[in-house]
Order: structure tokens, then sequence, then C-alpha cells
């Protein structure tokens, strides 16, 4: 039986990060604070800190992400940090993409609860959806995996020229320089990290930029995403 933890109220500047969205926000952190909890998509102790820790931590990854672009959130659980993005940026097209069933359930609720009309949720794995669903410009990820193997899975998603942003903790560094050799394979062709929430959270959250080039995911991603395309077309002909 898991004790019930009280949802902090919201610190003064998530108004001005939220702005309009604020109220969704704060109906978003209760649901989280409530059936994910009960559904064992959060951890009770990650109640109080809720606000900052996630939802701020999450939001503030909209610094950095280009007007009106497609964007895909890999992993997305119980919605870090697609749906705080969604909720600060409504010129985006955002996926959730999650394979679990009841983190998309839980996914589904929230988007039409809060009337998130340009948020869709897939469920899938990565490797899964590839050739099927739309290449995007943006991947956005959350303590998801390792760099390496979150690029393998993010980066083959992505349109020529794109971008995956991983949120990742102090040893982001260390992160890409033993990802190199993978990322490189993958059509990586910059690699930076970012501190983006300045006056908003402390410490800044941090964020990986990895960008590819013209063929994401490299040479046998391109002929994996080929053929998913053409069995794709083949199906709807049907």
């Amino acid at each position: 039986m898991t004790a019930e933890v009280e949802l902090p109220q919201a610190p003064e500047g998530a108004r001005a990060v939220f702005g309009e969205f604020f109220p969704e926000a704060v109906r978003y952190a209760e649901l989280l604070a409530d059936a994910g909890v009960k559904r064992g998509l959060i951890g009770p102790r990650e109640v109080p800190r809720l606000w900052e820790r996630h939802l701020l931590n999450c939001a503030v990854l909209s610094e950095v992400v280009p007007e009106g672009v497609t964007v895909c959130d890999v992993g997305s659980g119980a919605g870090l940090p697609g749906i705080p993005l969604a909720l600060v940026r409504p010129d985006l097209k955002i996926t959730l993409l999650e394979p679990l069933l009841r983190r998309t359930n839980f996914l589904q609720e929230v988007v039409e609860l809060l009337g998130l009309d340009h948020v869709t949720v897939v469920r899938g794995r990565a490797e899964e959806v590839l050739g099927t669903l739309q290449p995007v410009h943006v991947v956005t990820a959350r303590a998801v995996a390792p760099l390496d193997r979150l690029a393998g899975w993010g980066v083959p998603l992505l349109r020529p020229y794109g971008e995956m942003l991983a949120l990742k903790g102090d040893t982001a560094e260390e992160e890409i320089s033993g990802a190199r050799a993978a990322l490189s394979k993958l059509g990586v062709v910059d690699t930076e990290v970012l501190h983006v929430g300045e006056g908003v959270v402390e410490p800044m959250s941090t964020v990986v930029r990895v960008v590819v080039g013209e063929s994401p995911g490299g040479v046998r991603f391109a002929a994996k995403r080929a053929k998913a395309a053409r069995a794709s077309r083949t199906r709807r002909r049907r």
C-alpha cells in the first residue's frame, strides 16, 4: 500500500514558465502525484519535488527547441519531458513514444484531459516505428538509457540535419566521450552540452545536443528505413 504524499504548491516561477497553461501544468502535477504514483509511473518520494525536478526541469528544455518543429519524445514514460514541453510550446507537433501499455494509457488520458491537440501518443519502441513514424526534426529523451544506446534508438527517427536533445546529469561530458565511436557510425556530425533554465531551476538542466548530417542513423538505418517505408506503402495499397 502506497502512503499518500502531499503535492507541494507550485513555485512562483512556474507561473512565468507555463504562462497561460499554468492551470494545465497544475492539473498534470496533480495527476502525476495521484494516478502516476498509484500506477507505478513515478515513485512517491518524487512527489515533494515534482515541480522543480520534473515539470520545470523538463519545461526549460523549450529554450533550445526550434520553433514550429516536429518532436518525438522517446521512452516518454509518464510524459517527461514531452508533456511539460507541450504545455509551454503549443507551436510544436509532439509524439509521445512509449512501449508500455499502462504508460500509454496514462499518457492518452493526460493528453485528453489537458486538451493537448498538438500531442499524439504512440505505443511502441523506437526500432519498431522506424519507417512508419514520419521522421522528425527533434528527438527528446530523459532518463531513458546511456547516450550510446539512446542515440541508437533516437537518431534514426530524425530527419536529415535534425537533432536529439537528451536531458542528462553531471556525467554528460563523460557520456559523450564514451559514445563518440557509436555516434559517428550513426551519422552524428556534432555534439555539445547545454545548460538551460537559468533563474528557473537550480542547478540548471543539462542537455546533450546531438546533431545529425544527411543520413540519420548511418547507412544501415537508411536501408532499414527505406525497407520499412516500402512495406508500409504495400500495406496501404491492399
